[in-house]
């Protein structure tokens, strides 16, 4: 059915997201502490992919949150708004299939 895949694409892309959002937190900690070097290409490239996926959705939250010195908690904000679409898009589906607008 078209509505199951359409569902499972945005459940997909929300795990995905939630994923890059994982992936570039912990990149840039690393890059912080200096235990990957960010003069390297590959380690460059793969912070830059990150950051630009990810920075979209964490740069509004951060102008939101106070400034609690060198401590991100975008990222932990953020990955709790993923979940509670990914249960929101649960929801959803189940009405539609209670509803029986889709089978």
């Amino acid at each position: 059915m078209l509505l199951d895949a359409v569902f499972f694409l945005l459940r997909a892309g929300l795990d995905l997201f939630w994923w890059a959002v994982i992936l570039a937190a912990i990149v840039q900690t690393l890059l912080a502490f200096n235990v990957l070097d960010g003069r390297n290409r590959i380690v460059w490239t793969i912070a830059d992919f990150l950051y630009r996926v990810t920075e979209p959705a964490l740069r509004p939250v951060r102008g939101k949150l106070p400034n609690l010195g060198g401590i991100d908690l975008s990222p932990l904000v953020v990955l709790l708004l993923i979940t509670a679409a990914q249960i929101a898009l649960g929801a959803i589906q189940g009405y539609l299939l209670r509803g029986g607008l889709y089978f």
